[in-house]
């Protein structure tokens, strides 16, 4: 199967005009492309005609502190894995072609969405991811959009504009791809070494200790929270920015466990960023 890359929104519309009566999945990303970014992929391909995926490093969700930079790119590694993959078209906007500029007219989600979690500390994050998602999915036109569940906040938050946008799509979280230490598969995941690849595995072993204890009847965020510390603590190396228990919808907090919850941690490892999340009570 030949991929089909486009630069320009107007060069994607045209080209996908013509496939509008078949169905079309489409993966939006910011490249360097994993076996998680894959398995969203493999899934769009099986349940979908059409497949569309977008790489942009996306500048407006990033603070000047963070590391836009630096971020990982590998544009002809990830065209290969695309076109390997089966994916119809591969969608390679600039920031100029996407009508990045000051003044541009964004979309602000929920404050309550973006209050804790990772909004805490990523001021603006949010309403950058919203903005670029809103222009891809308007963009493209799909009928099924795919993100992975490690995103958890993010892909909440995409779940809210769709439904009070009337967006005609369908949002499909996916499952969190992971190493076999279970560490959660991340493009950020470059910058670790061995060493931290290895510390890293606590963030999950953490998260399963808690699952743990919801699944034997423990209903205590307090108790839940605690033996997740105590888990992180075998690891001194790993710094902990948050650990919260919230509802998987709302992102509002959850004091006790009475329904299902999404537990949601973020720290660092060698002054890499990860974030990870399980949900218990199921």
């Amino acid at each position: 199967m030949n991929l089909s890359t486009f630069t320009t929104p107007s060069e994607l519309s045209h080209y996908l005009q013509s496939h509008r009566s078949q169905a079309m999945g489409f993966v939006p990303t910011m490249g360097a492309l994993h076996l998680g970014h894959q398995s969203l992929i493999d899934r769009a391909r099986r349940e979908n005609a059409m497949v569309v995926v977008s790489i942009f490093v996306n500048p407006l969700q990033f603070a000047p502190h963070e590391d836009l930079d630096r971020y990982p790119r590998q544009l002809e590694i990830d065209r290969v894995i695309c076109e390997t993959a089966g994916v119809d078209a591969l969608f390679l906007p600039t920031a100029e072609s996407m009508g990045i500029k000051d003044g541009l007219t964004q979309i602000i989600p929920p404050t309550t969405m973006m209050a804790g979690l990772c909004g805490r500390t990523r001021r603006g994050h949010f309403q950058g991811v919203a903005t670029i998602v809103t222009k891809l999915l308007n963009i493209v036109r799909p009928d099924r959009a795919y993100f992975g569940q490690k995103d958890a906040q993010q892909l909440a938050i995409i779940r809210r504009i769709v439904t009070d946008l009337n967006f005609p799509v369908e949002v499909i979280g996916c499952p969190t791809l992971r190493a076999e230490s279970g560490l959660a598969l991340s493009s950020r995941n470059q910058y670790l070494t061995p060493t931290g690849r290895s510390q890293a595995a606590v963030i999950y072993r953490s998260l399963q200790q808690a699952h743990k204890l919801a699944a034997q009847g423990e209903r205590s965020q307090q108790s839940i929270l605690a033996a997740v510390k105590n888990e992180l603590s075998t690891v001194p190396e790993f710094d902990l920015e948050y650990l919260e228990l919230v509802d998987p919808q709302t992102l509002e907090s959850i004091e006790k466990l009475d329904r299902p919850a999404l537990l949601a941690i973020a720290g660092r490892i060698e002054n890499t960023r990860l974030i990870d999340n399980v949900l218990i009570g199921c």
